[in-house]
C-alpha cells in the first residue's frame, strides 16, 4: 500500500474484504479511523531475563536456556497428548509442558541442543516448576546478546479481540496501517487539541501518542500516549457539551421571577420546620437560573431524603406566582400519586385555589396518569389548558398530544434516568417558549459523571440531611450459610412492629408469572436490572458453584414471599402486597392504608425504590439483595428511618462468603455514603454502561479516559472548552477540532445532546 487514504474510509480499502467484514461484524470496528483508535487492552510484559535457579513461583518471567531432552507422553489410554521438554541454563533445570495442537508446533521446533528464549507464569507440579504453553522464540547462532535483551523486554500490545480475529492478527493490522500513515508524514490525521493548549499542557503530538499506544518501547510510552488520548477524549466530549450549553443560552424563555407575598411566601410562612442550609443554597441557584431570559437546564441531585422535592416544591411554587404553570414528571404511578398527595398535605388549603374553603393565593394541584378515570382526566386536562391547575403531577400520560398548557413555565423531571430523552423533550415542547427544566434525581452521581453524562445541565448538590432524619443500621444475612439468621430478621420486624413501627419486604419479582421478571408495567419503565434472570448451567461444567446454584433459582416472588410470611413466621401480623401490575385504584388504596398505618408490612418490588414516604417505616428486609445493584439497593434502604426512630435494613442473600455478589453487599452495609456507593457501583459497571448504549444509542466512544479516574483530566477539559466556546462558538479558528467534533458527533448521538 502506497498511501493511506482519509480516515474515515472503510477498512476494506487497506486490509481485504475477509478481515474487514470480521472486524465490522465483531468488533464495531469499520474505518481506518476507528481501527487506529483501537487501543490495545493491556500490554504482555516477559520480563528480565532470570537464571533457572531463580525462577519465583506464579511470575511472569523469561529465561534463555538449551533444549536437553523433549519427550511425548500420551494419556487418557493413548487418546490425548502432551509434551514434557527440560531446559538448562548450567544454573538449573525447568520442564515445559504443552498440550493439544500446542503439542506438534512445539515438536519440530524444541529439538535437543537447541536455544531459545521463554516467557511465561511460573507453576509447580509434582514439585517439578514449570511454564505451561509458554511463548518462546528460537535462537540462531548469529543471535547474540542484543537480540536476547531485546526479546525479553519487550511490552507486546494486547487487544481487544474475538474468537474469529486475534490479538496478534489486529496488531499485525495495526502496524501495516502505522507504516503506511508514517510514511505519507501522517497525512489526513486531524489533530482535534489546539496548539496552545496541547503546548501549554505539555502533551505528546498526536502521531507521537499513537506510535507509543500501539508501539510502546517502554511503560513510560504508554503512560505518555495515555495522557494524550485521554485528553483528546475529554476535551472533543466537553466541547460538544460546551456548545450544548451555549445553544441552549441563546434561547429565549420568560423570566418567572417569585412575586413577593404571594403563594411562595405563603407557603414558607407555614413551614413547620427550618429549611437546611444547603436547601437554601441550591433554591438560591434554581431561582437566579428562573429570573434570566433562558431556559433553566440545571440538575438536582441529593441524598435519599435529603429534601429534594421541597426545593422542586418551592420552584415550583415560584412559577405559579410568576403566573406560568409547573409540571412534575415522574416514572410510576406510586410515585406521581405520592407526590401528588405529599405536595398537596405540604400545601393544606393552598392547594385548593379556586375551591370552597381554599386559601385566596393558592392554586390547584392536579393529577394526570394514563389510567384515570374518564371524567377525571377531562376535568385534569380542562384545568391545564385553562391554567386554573398552576401545578400538575403526572406520569408519561403528560407527555400525550391531548395535554396541552396554558403557558408552562417550567418541567421537572423526577428520577430522570427512568425516561428516555424523547420524552423529557415532548413535554418541554408543550411550552409557548422553551420552559425551564429542573432534573431530579436521587441517585448520587459521582462529579466526573455529572460533568460527562449531564455535562449540558448544571449541578446542584444536596449533600445535608433534614433535622431529625435517623440513621440506618444494615446488615447482610446469609440465608443460606446461617438459616438461623434469617429466622431472627422475622423476629426483628415482629419487634418493630410490636413496637408501633412498620416493615417493607422487598423482592425482585412479582411473582404472577406475566410478562418478564421485573417489568412491572409502569409504562414500560420497570426498575433497572430489578430480576436478574437465572444463570444457565454451562454445558462444560459438571459441578456448579454455589453462585451459579444461587442464581440457578429463580428471583423470590412477592406474591409467594407474602403468603409465605402471613403463614409462618409474621402470622397475626398485616401482611399486603404492592407492585406495579396492580390496579391504579388498589395501588393507592394500600399505600393510603400502608401510610396511615393501618398495613403492619408492606411486601413490595421495586415499585417502593423512589420517592414512597412513610416515617413510621422502620425497618426493611430485601430479599434476594444480590439480584440488585448497589446504587439500588442504596434507594430502595433510603425508604426506611424517615422519621425520628432509627431505621434497620436487612440485605437477604444465599450468595456464600467471599464472592463478589457478597462483597458487594458487605460494601452497601458498610456505608451510608450515596456517593461512595455509586462510585462502587460505577466501577463495577464500567463506564462503557454510562456513556456507551444506554445513553447515546451508541458503543462507547471513550477508549482510554476512564470516567471513575480522571477527574482531574476531564475538570480541565471542561474548563478549556467552556473557554474556547465561549470566545468562538462556531470554532471558526479551529477547523481540525470541528472535523473531529463533526466524526464524535454521529447523527444518533447528535440527537441525544440536541434533546438534553
Amino acid at each position: 500500500m502506497d498511501c493511506v487514504p482519509a480516515l474515515d474510509e472503510p477498512l476494506k480499502k487497506v486490509l481485504g474484504g475477509n478481515t474487514a467484514k470480521v472486524m465490522a461484524d465483531h468488533l464495531d470496528l469499520h474505518t481506518i479511523g476507528d481501527l487506529l483508535h483501537h487501543y490495545p487492552r493491556r500490554y504482555a510484559e516477559r520480563g528480565e531475563l532470570t537464571r533457572l535457579s531463580e525462577l519465583p513461583l506464579d511470575e511472569h518471567v523469561t529465561v534463555v536456556a538449551q533444549v536437553a531432552e523433549a519427550r511425548v507422553h500420551k494419556f487418557d489410554r493413548g487418546t490425548k497428548q502432551r509434551l514434557e521438554v527440560t531446559l538448562t541454563d548450567g544454573s538449573g533445570r525447568l520442564q515445559l509442558v504443552f498440550f493439544g495442537r500446542g503439542v506438534y508446533a512445539a515438536q519440530k521446533e524444541l529439538l535437543p541442543g537447541r536455544r531459545g528464549m521463554f516467557a511465561g507464569k511460573v507453576g509447580v507440579f509434582r514439585n517439578v516448576r514449570q511454564l505451561a504453553h509458554p511463548a518462546y522464540e528460537m535462537l540462531g547462532k548469529e543471535d547474540g546478546a542484543e537480540a536476547v535483551e531485546a526479546w525479553a523486554n519487550q511490552l507486546r500490545p494486547l487487544y481487544p479481540a474475538c474468537a474469529q480475529l486475534e490479538s496478534w492478527k489486529i496488531e499485525k493490522a495495526v502496524g501495516t496501517l502505522l507504516d503506511s500513515l508514517a510514511a505519507t508524514g501522517w497525512e489526513g490525521l486531524v489533530d482535534p487539541l489546539p496548539e496552545s493548549l496541547r503546548q501549554g499542557r505539555g502533551l505528546a503530538e498526536l502521531p507521537e501518542a499513537l506510535l507509543k499506544i500501539h508501539r510502546p518501547r517502554t511503560k513510560t510510552d504508554i503512560a505518555t500516549a495515555r495522557d494524550r488520548l485521554k485528553w483528546d477524549e475529554a476535551f472533543v466530549l466537553q466541547v460538544a457539551l460546551a456548545r450544548r450549553r451555549h445553544a441552549d443560552a441563546q434561547l429565549p424563555a420568560v423570566p418567572r421571577a417569585p412575586a413577593e407575598g404571594g403563594l411562595l411566601d405563603a407557603f414558607d410562612a407555614r413551614l413547620p420546620f427550618t429549611l437546611t442550609d444547603g436547601q437554601r443554597s441550591v433554591s438560591r441557584e434554581i431561582f437566579a437560573d428562573l429570573a434570566t431570559e433562558h431556559p433553566m437546564h440545571r440538575l438536582l441531585q441529593g441524598e435519599v431524603g435529603s429534601g429534594k422535592t421541597m426545593v422542586a416544591l418551592r420552584a415550583m411554587l415560584g412559577v405559579v406566582d410568576s403566573g406560568g404553570q409547573a409540571a412534575m414528571l415522574a416514572p410510576t404511578e406510586v410515585l406521581a400519586q405520592q407526590h401528588h398527595r405529599s405536595i398537596t398535605e405540604m400545601m393544606g388549603d393552598l392547594a385548593e385555589g379556586g375551591m370552597l374553603g381554599g386559601s385566596e393565593q393558592g392554586t390547584k394541584i392536579v393529577l394526570l396518569t394514563g389510567s384515570m378515570g374518564a371524567a377525571a382526566r377531562r376535568q385534569a386536562l380542562l384545568d391545564l389548558v385553562t391554567g386554573e391547575a398552576g401545578i400538575v403531577v403526572g406520569t408519561h400520560a403528560l407527555i400525550e398530544d391531548k395535554v396541552q398548557f396554558h403557558d408552562l413555565g417550567l418541567v421537572v423531571v423526577d428520577e430522570q434516568h427512568r425516561f428516555g430523552v424523547e420524552q423529557r423533550d415532548a413535554l418541554r415542547s408543550k411550552g409557548k417558549q422553551p420552559p425551564h427544566l429542573l432534573v431530579m434525581t436521587a441517585t448520587p452521581i459521582p462529579r466526573t459523571v455529572a460533568m460527562t453524562v449531564f455535562g449540558d445541565l448544571e449541578t446542584s448538590v444536596l449533600d445535608q440531611l433534614p433535622a431529625g432524619r435517623s440513621p440506618i443500621a444494615s446488615h447482610v444475612v446469609p440465608a443460606k450459610d446461617k438459616p438461623h439468621f434469617l429466622a431472627r430478621a422475622w423476629e426483628r420486624v415482629r419487634e418493630e412492629v410490636a413496637a408501633g413501627h412498620q416493615a417493607y419486604v422487598v423482592c425482585p419479582r412479582i411473582g404472577d408469572d406475566i410478562g418478564d421478571e421485573g417489568n412491572e408495567g409502569d409504562g414500560g419503565n420497570g426498575p433497572k436490572g430489578a430480576a436478574r434472570k437465572p444463570a444457565k448451567p454451562s454445558a462444560k461444567s459438571s459441578a456448579a458453584s454455589p453462585e451459579d446454584e444461587a442464581e440457578k433459582r429463580p428471583p423470590l416472588a412477592v406474591l409467594d414471599i407474602a403468603e409465605q410470611l402471613a403463614k409462618g413466621p409474621l402470622r397475626d401480623l398485616s401482611v399486603e402486597v404492592l407492585h406495579g401490575r396492580m390496579q391504579p385504584e388498589a395501588k393507592d388504596d394500600v399505600m393510603r392504608r400502608f401510610a396511615a398505618g393501618e398495613v403492619d408490612v408492606l411486601v413490595a418490588t421495586t415499585v417502593i425504590e423512589v420517592g414512597v414516604n412513610v416515617p413510621n417505616a422502620t425497618a426493611m428486609v430485601i430479599m434476594d439483595a444480590d439480584r440488585f445493584g448497589v446504587s439500588q439497593l442504596h434507594q430502595l434502604r433510603g425508604r426506611v428511618g424517615r422519621g425520628s426512630a432509627a431505621g434497620l435494613c436487612l440485605l437477604v442473600s444465599e450468595m456464600p462468603e467471599g464472592s463478589p455478589a457478597r462483597a458487594r453487599l458487605g460494601a452497601v452495609a458498610a456505608t451510608l455514603d450515596g456517593f461512595e456507593l455509586s462510585r462502587i457501583d460505577l466501577e463495577q459497571r464500567r463506564e462503557g454502561d454510562v456513556l456507551g448504549q444506554a445513553q447515546s444509542g451508541a458503543r462507547s466512544s471513550l477508549r482510554v479516559l476512564a470516567v471513575i479516574d480522571d477527574e482531574e483530566v476531564i475538570a480541565a477539559a471542561r474548563e478549556e472548552a467552556a473557554a474556547i466556546v465561549a470566545a468562538d462558538p462556531e470554532l471558526t479558528a479551529f477547523p481540525e477540532l470541528r472535523t473531529a467534533l463533526d466524526a464524535f458527533l454521529d447523527e444518533e448521538r447528535e440527537e441525544y445532546l440536541d434533546k438534553g
